[in-house]
C-alpha cells in the first residue's frame, strides 16, 4: 500500500492511494477454494465469466490537466468500464452484460444501465496492460456512463475489498466526509494477470485499487498552500496494516521555482528517492510505515509541508500533451464537436490515438470531418469508423493523428440532433444529454532522460504503464464530457390538452345528453290543499273574496 502526496502548481494538493494485492493462483486451469487476501467476490467473478482484464473507475469531477499536470491515473467523469475476455468465451456480449450487472451490485453503482447503446469495441485503444497472448479486439468491451454520480455508497464497498478494510494502515485516512469535500474524486479497481517472477513461467493475478483526491484549500477558507495529513483527512496515521508487506507514504518535494529549492516537510522522512516519472525528474520524501523508528518518536504520523515562498502563477509548467473539447454551433438542429489537442514539446512530433464515442441521437456527418494543424490539413494515418444504429449502438471513431512539435491540432465534425420519442426523454430533459469523454492514447517523448528505475523503490503507479524505452512514456488522457441539448417537446401540453378536452366534453356532451334523454310533462293546475284552505279562512276574516 502507498500514499502519494503531490502539491499541484495551482496550490491544490493531490492525494493518490494505491493498494496492490497479488494472488499466486491460476484461475483458468482449475477451481480455487482459498483466495487468501484476494476478494472472493472478484475472484469468483473473474473465474466464472472468463475475464482476462478488468478496469473499473468511478469519478466525480474533472482532472484539469492544463493546470494540474499529468495525473498518475486519470479517468473520465462518471463511470468507466473496460474488460478483456478470455478467448474461450463464446458469447462475449452475454458475459459483458452479466459482468456489468454483477459489478453494479458489488459497487452499488448504476452499471446495469450499460447496454448495446453505450458499448463500443475499440480496435486501437485500450490494449491489455497485463500478460496477453493475443490482442483480438473482438474480446474487448468499453463503456462509459458520464452521468453517474459517485458518493459514499460506492466508497464503502470499495473499502471492504481491502485486506485490512478501513481499520488499519493507510485506509484509516479514507474518511468519506473529507474525501467528497474535494475538487476531484476518483476510485478505481484494476485486475490483470502479471508474471509471478522474473522467468515468467507462472501467472499471478494483481488487484490494484486506486483512489485519487484533489483538495482545494483556498475554497475551504484557509487561504494557504501549507497542508498536513490532519488538515486534509481530519486523521493521522497511527499504525500499519499487519497484512501489508510494504506500506509507504511518498511526498513530492520536487522544486517548484527557479531557485530549485526543495519543499520543506516534517517530520524528517525515512529516506529521499529520486526518479523520472512521466518525463519529469521527481524528488520524493519517503516515509516507511514498516520502519520501527517511525512510530518510536511519536504515536502518530502527521506529514506537514510548508512552502518556502509564494509561487508565481506565471511559473506553472505546461504539460507536453493536453486537450480540450466543446460543442459549437447554434440552434437545436445542427452543431459540431470541436477537439483541440496541444503538443507543447519544443522539437519532437509524436502520434496520438483519438477515440470518440458519440450517442446515436447525435447523427454524425463524417464527410465534414476536418483536422487542421498550423493552418494546414492533417490527414490521419489510420481511421476506423463504425456508424451508429438508432437505439442499438453508438458512433465509434478512432484516428491516428500525427502531432507536430509545438502545435495545436483542431478536429471538428458536424452532427444533427435527432428527435426522440417522448418516452425516451429522462425526467429532466432540459438539463441536456451527456456525451462521453474523448480518449487520447500516446507515447509522449520525455524531455528528461529516463533511466532504469528500481521497481521496489519507485511508486507503484509507475509499474502500471511500464516504459518500453527511456525516451518516451505512455499517457492516456480524457477530455471533458459534453452536455448537448436536444429538441425537447413541451411536456406540459398533454396535461393542457386533457384539461381542455375534459372541460369541452363535460359542458357540451352533458348538455346534449340532457336534451336527448330528458322527458317533458305538462302539469295540471292543482285545486289546492291545506294551504289554499288556510288562505281562504284568512281572507274571510279580512273581508276579502276567497280564491
Amino acid at each position: 500500500e502507498e500514499l502519494l502526496l503531490s502539491p499541484l502548481p495551482t496550490g491544490d494538493v493531490a492525494a493518490t492511494f494505491q493498494f496492490r494485492t497479488r494472488w499466486d493462483a491460476d484461475l483458468q486451469r482449475g477451481s480455487v477454494s482459498h483466495y487468501r487476501l484476494f476478494p472472493k467476490a472478484l475472484g469468483r467473478l473473474v473465474a466464472a465469466l472468463g475475464v482476462r482484464e478488468l478496469h473499473l473507475a468511478l469519478t466525480q469531477g474533472f482532472w484539469r490537466t492544463r493546470y494540474w499536470g499529468q495525473p498518475p491515473l486519470q479517468a473520465p467523469a462518471g463511470a468507466e468500464l473496460w474488460v478483456w475476455f478470455q478467448p474461450t468465451v463464446t458469447d462475449v456480449d452475454k458475459a459483458w452484460k452479466e459482468l456489468s450487472n454483477i459489478l453494479s451490485g458489488i459497487f452499488c453503482a448504476s452499471l446495469n444501465f450499460i447496454d448495446s447503446t453505450n458499448t463500443v469495441i475499440p480496435t486501437a485503444s485500450f490494449k491489455p496492460l497485463g500478460l496477453a497472448n493475443g490482442t483480438d479486439h473482438h474480446l474487448l468491451r468499453y463503456a462509459v456512463l458520464p452521468r453517474e454520480v459517485v458518493c459514499t455508497e460506492n466508497l464503502t464497498p470499495w473499502k471492504k475489498l481491502l485486506p485490512c478494510g478501513s481499520k488499519a494502515g493507510l485506509a484509516v485516512l479514507l474518511k468519506a466526509e473529507r474525501l467528497f469535500h474535494s475538487s476531484y474524486h476518483s476510485q478505481a479497481v484494476h485486475i490483470r494477470p502479471v508474471c509471478r517472477d522474473a522467468s515468467c513461467l507462472a501467472v499471478s493475478w494483481e488487484l490494484r485499487q486506486t483512489l485519487t483526491v484533489v483538495f482545494d484549500f483556498f475554497s475551504s477558507g484557509q487561504g494557504k498552500k501549507d497542508w498536513s495529513l490532519f488538515k486534509m483527512f481530519s486523521r493521522t496515521l497511527t499504525d500499519t496494516c499487519p497484512l501489508a508487506s510494504q506500506s509507504k507514504v511518498y511526498v513530492d518535494i520536487s522544486p517548484k521555482n527557479k531557485e530549485k529549492e526543495l519543499l520543506e516537510v516534517s517530520p524528517p522522512p525515512t529516506s529521499v528517492h529520486e526518479a523520472v516519472v512521466q518525463g519529469d525528474k521527481k524528488t520524493y520524501a519517503v516515509y516507511d510505515l514498516l520502519s520501527p523508528s517511525l512510530f518510536n518518536t511519536s504515536r502518530s504520523l502527521n506529514v506537514q509541508l510548508k512552502w518556502k515562498r509564494p509561487q508565481d502563477s506565471s511559473e506553472m509548467p505546461i504539460p507536453t500533451l493536453h486537450a480540450q473539447r466543446y460543442v459549437g454551433g447554434y440552434g437545436l438542429q445542427t452543431g459540431e464537436i470541436c477537439t483541440l489537442i496541444y503538443n507543447t514539446h519544443p522539437y519532437r512530433a509524436f502520434p496520438v490515438i483519438l477515440l470518440e464515442t458519440v450517442p446515436w441521437y447525435l447523427r454524425l456527418y463524417v464527410h465534414t470531418l476536418t483536422i487542421i494543424t498550423k493552418g494546414k490539413e492533417n490527414k490521419p494515418s489510420y481511421i476506423h469508423y463504425q456508424p451508429a444504429q438508432d437505439r442499438r449502438r453508438p458512433h465509434l471513431l478512432e484516428m491516428l493523428i500525427q502531432l507536430p512539435a509545438n502545435s495545436v491540432t483542431k478536429i471538428t465534425i458536424q452532427f444533427e440532433r435527432a428527435l426522440l420519442k417522448w418516452t425516451e426523454y429522462p425526467p429532466d430533459p432540459n438539463h441536456g444529454f451527456y456525451v462521453g469523454s474523448s480518449v487520447l492514447s500516446a507515447l509522449v517523448p520525455s524531455v528528461t532522460a529516463m533511466k532504469d528505475m528500481d521497481v521496489e523503490q519507485s511508486p507503484l503507479f509507475t509499474s502500471l504503464f511500464p516504459s518500453s524505452d527511456g525516451s518516451s512514456y505512455f499517457v492516456r488522457l480524457y477530455t471533458e464530457p459534453l452536455l448537448v441539448n436536444l429538441p425537447t417537446p413541451d411536456f406540459s401540453m398533454p396535461y393542457n390538452v386533457i384539461c381542455l378536452t375534459c372541460t369541452v366534453v363535460a359542458v357540451c356532451y352533458g348538455s346534449f345528453y340532457n336534451l336527448l334523454t330528458r322527458t317533458f310533462h305538462v302539469e295540471e293546475p292543482s285545486r289546492g290543499g291545506l294551504a289554499k284552505w288556510l288562505a281562504n279562512v284568512i281572507r274571510k276574516f279580512r273581508g276579502v273574496p276567497p280564491l
